[in-house]
């Protein structure tokens, strides 16, 4: 029977090798991948350019009464 549980033990720590193993190669290639893209450099995205929004002075009216309003049920709830 302890033979059956060394064997057991055995095989687990096994296939955790192997599971580590895999893991590594994983991170090397990784690590590679990486090291090849900062050696050589990569070429810069160029930036997207994303148009300046604004708001009118009417909408940010409705913004702030809007958040006074949600304040002031906050307020009459605590109360």
């Amino acid at each position: 029977m302890a033979k059956t549980l060394m064997q057991s033990v055995v095989g687990q720590l096994q296939k955790e090798r192997t599971r580590l193993e895999d893991e590594l190669h994983r991170v090397t290639a990784a690590l590679t991948a990486f090291g090849k893209a900062y050696m050589h450099g990569t070429k810069p995205r160029p930036a997207a350019t994303r148009k300046k929004r604004t708001i009118s002075a009417a909408g940010r009216r409705r913004i702030a009464a809007a958040q006074k309003a949600r304040w002031a049920k906050i307020r009459a709830g605590k109360k």
